[in-house]
């Protein structure tokens, strides 16, 4: 059993990462701003914790990281404005990771996209231009940093019913990926040490997840 600290825990993917992670016997704390959703939290088996996590400090959220063996950043803005987007999925990541650290949890597991990174293409005058800043800002400090990370990069996400099946890498050529499936994968290499320093592009496939999970090298 683990004790997992999921960051962002109302969204789709966390919420079916919770349910995942709880029906396998770890003990997950999901982090949420807003108290009307604590009865969706409490319905996956984990534990409701509100924390505004544009207000906390690093200090402040390493209090509430302490005694955890993992961290998950599932959060973000959510396509608003640029500056809670920087906010969110810039300024917050971050130190979300310096206070994993100072807590002494190495394990951190970000949801990020595929295609992030610096490199990433968009246009400054496109909507989508601050959240692939602040993602490849995020990630950066991640690489660079003292934790043991993994960095889960899905393409497209749609709603479609979890196939349990990827493509990694070059061969993630389809259009979307489930976000059943991306939560499945974020489960899988929470337990995965080979997946430690890595960023795992992916798309749904044909390739069984824990099959795909156990290729990376």
């Amino acid at each position: 059993m683990k004790r997992i600290v999921i960051v962002g825990g109302h969204g789709k993917i966390a919420l079916s990462l919770a349910e995942l992670l709880t029906g396998s016997g770890h003990h997950v704390h999901s982090l949420i701003r807003n108290p009307d959703q604590e009865s969706d939290i409490s319905a996956t088996g984990a534990m409701p914790v509100i924390a505004d996590i544009e207000a906390l400090s690093a200090e402040e959220l390493s209090e509430i990281f302490t005694g955890n063996d993992t961290v998950v950043f599932a959060a973000g803005a959510g396509g608003g404005s640029p500056e809670r987007t920087y906010s969110v999925d810039r300024d917050a990541a971050i130190r979300t990771m310096d206070a994993a650290a100072h807590a002494g949890v190495t394990r951190y597991v970000m949801l990020s996209y595929k295609g992030a990174g610096f490199d990433h293409g968009v246009p400054e005058d496109n909507d989508f231009f601050a959240y692939a800043q602040s993602k490849a800002a995020a990630d950066d400090h991640l690489r660079k940093g003292p934790l043991s990370y993994t960095i889960v990069g899905p393409g497209s996400l749609s709603s479609e019913t979890a196939s349990g099946m990827i493509d990694v890498g070059d061969a993630a050529t389809a259009e979307y990926a489930a976000r059943d499936n991306v939560a499945q994968v974020i489960a899988a290499v929470i337990d995965a040490d080979n997946t430690i320093g890595h960023t795992i592009e992916f798309m749904d496939g044909s390739t069984p997840i824990a099959e795909a999970v156990a290729a990376i090298a």
